[in-house]
């Protein structure tokens, strides 16, 4: 279907404002495209994007093997990823020595949102994309998502729409451009390029593709797993347009000595080892498993999309085993929003600790440790879930997990929640938003969460 476009282009390709910015969150109702209008091309693009996935065994992979002497999963060009165990000794959380399997990716993809603006309304250029990993096939996506490998195309499949303008952006175009993390449970230093660029009239939206306002991607952030993860770490690098205080419970200067003693003080040694060799893990006909089924599997798929740049693949993916609980406890401080965060050491991290959210953790994995050793604040965030102002199940990135999901929850304290330890601190909106604009400072669920936040 071709949505009806009722308001006019700009002639330039316009920077946007926060007076811009608000007036595009406060266009819930729809600008370029009507909310009838957004539903009926997500429901075309659905049928039209209709996917088969199936789990096969690791024999049946195309493409990929194990290595014969480390048991290593490889891509047979070298590229795209691999899967290799990991001995990590960290002195964060309740277990100092472990071993896993990771998923290694050292590319740099490019996740990035185009803007653009109608009668002084930026609209945002949103993809409805299928991936292998999600529960539910179509889910919005940036305007690109691509890994260096299949930007480079060495699936032989064809070209990413849009991919030029983000490669090389015209001078003055840029709104955020930064490396951030992705899971540094999960991946080995995985990092991908971050972007918002502004674009003028020349581009239109093919069908997979959509002008959408904030207001309307706000609204789509509280449906369950439509808004996929690399649109929503690619939303919390807007600009924040809200009102911006100066007043913080900590000085800036603070939150970044902070930042940077935690990651002195932390120690998080890794060693790559063989995946054949990984403690407690057992390698299978069909997955790679912990020994008391725990954390998650390494499984295989065979995919066929009619909608993708390859039509029919085979795959290795990582499936996580329950679904995992990502909290934030926000409140203000004399009216200024504060977010209270934690200083997470991750062995997949480059720069050893992130800020993630107040609570992170898949709850059942903790299931054989005492309860002293239960996470800090998961008693508190069940026991105020009722209350959430935010509390949706969303999909983590459906290119490498295989329906992972994660319970986001956003809950207001108006009341003195104690700092239980030097890991946490109360971060102003206003101080996320700087940090924000440098790599590496907020993990992927926190990106979220911000991003999520930011709608209410």
């Amino acid at each position: 279907m071709t949505p009806t476009t009722t308001l006019v282009p700009s002639h330039f390709a316009e920077m946007p404002t926060a007076a811009s910015l608000a007036a595009s969150a406060a266009a819930v109702d729809g600008g370029v495209l009507s909310n009838a209008d957004l539903a009926a091309w997500l429901e075309d693009r659905r049928r039209a994007q209709a996917q088969r996935v199936k789990r096969i065994p690791f024999a049946e992979l195309e493409g990929w093997t194990f290595d014969e002497l480390t048991g290593d999963l490889r891509h047979r060009s070298g590229r795209f990823f691999s899967v290799h165990g990991l001995r990590v000794a960290s002195d964060f959380g309740p277990v100092p020595v472990w071993e896993q399997p990771i998923i290694n990716q050292p590319e740099i993809g490019i996740l990035g949102i185009a803007l653009r603006d109608f009668d002084g309304m930026p609209h945002l250029l949103m993809q409805a994309k299928s991936e292998p990993g999600n529960v539910n096939g179509v889910q919005l996506s940036p305007t690109v998502q691509a890994t260096k490998s299949n930007y480079m195309r060495v699936h032989g499949g064809s070209r990413v729409p849009y991919l030029e303008r983000f490669r090389r952006p015209e001078p003055g175009s840029v709104v955020a451009d930064v490396l951030q993390s992705e899971q540094g449970s999960w991946f080995l230093r995985k990092r991908n390029r971050n972007m918002i660029i502004t674009v003028g009239p020349d581009v239109e939206a093919g069908e997979d593709f959509a002008w959408l306002t904030l207001g309307q991607v706000n609204a789509l952030l509280r449906e369950e797993n439509l808004v996929n993860m690399d649109a929503r770490t690619v939303l919390s690098c807007l600009p924040d347009w809200q009102a911006r205080a100066v007043e913080a419970v900590h000085s800036d200067v603070d939150i970044r000595s902070w930042i940077t003693r935690r990651r002195a003080e932390h120690e998080v040694r890794v060693t790559a080892i063989g995946l054949a060799e990984t403690g407690g893990w057992n390698m299978g006909d069909t997955e790679v498993s912990h020994e008391r089924g725990q954390h998650f599997s390494i499984v295989a798929v065979d995919v066929s999309s009619a909608r993708r740049e390859v039509r029919a693949w085979t795959q290795p993916l990582l499936k996580p085993h329950g679904t995992g609980l990502a909290a934030l406890f926000v409140r203000r401080f004399r009216g200024v929003p504060h977010a209270l965060l934690r200083a997470r050491a991750e062995p997949g991290f480059v720069s050893v600790v992130e800020l993630g959210p107040t609570l992170q953790c898949a709850p059942e994995n903790y299931a054989h440790l005492p309860s002293d050793l239960r996470p800090a604040y998961l008693d508190e965030v069940l026991a105020r879930r009722a209350d959430a102002v935010y509390d949706v199940k969303l999909s983590e990135e459906g290119g490498r997990f295989l329906h992972g999901e994660n319970h986001y929850i956003i809950i207001e304290s108006d009341d003195e929640l104690p700092v239980v330890s030097d890991e946490f601190r109360w971060v102003s909106l206003r101080q996320v938003d700087e940090l924000l604009r440098y790599g590496h400072h907020l993990n992927v669920q926190a990106r979220t969460l911000i991003a999520a936040w930011r709608s209410l």
